[in-house]
């Protein structure tokens, strides 16, 4: 299932990685290249929300984990599996937020890639992730 960032209020040059059903239940969840920095956005749904009426923390994760893999494969279809992922909540998202994020390459070797993202709300900062993702190969 394909997704229009249009109907998220998230800006048409967004696309929408088609072919992985958590990030479709949970987000969905849309991405652009801006050279070589990944940049990603969704809109915040009373789904993705905790008893607070905040972004759950999982969701949170989740996203960021979205966007530093979409580092570590720059946006293709190259496959790519976290190996470890440390996260650092800095304040809230609700209801409503455009949550976005930017990720910044570490260092790419040939099978392991380090990655850093942060993810924002009107360019304040709400969580600061790091990861180390690997990188496979097709058998």
């Amino acid at each position: 299932m394909s997704f229009k960032p249009e109907d998220y209020d998230i800006p048409g040059h967004y696309k929408h990685w088609v072919g992985d059903k958590a990030e479709d239940y949970i987000g969905p969840f849309f991405f652009i290249m801006d050279g070589d920095t990944p940049r990603s956005a969704f809109r915040v749904q009373e789904h993705n929300c905790n008893a607070h009426d905040s972004v759950h923390g999982g969701v949170l994760m989740a996203f960021a984990d979205y966007t530093l893999c979409l580092g570590a494969n720059m946006g293709e279809s190259e496959s790519v599996a976290t190996v470890s992922c440390n996260n650092e909540f800095v304040a809230p998202a609700y209801k409503g937020d455009l949550v976005e994020g930017e990720c910044t390459i570490i260092r790419r070797g040939k099978s392991m890639v380090f990655t850093r993202c942060e993810l924002s709300v009107d360019g304040k900062p709400i969580l600061n992730s790091s990861a180390v993702i690997k990188r496979i190969s097709p058998r």
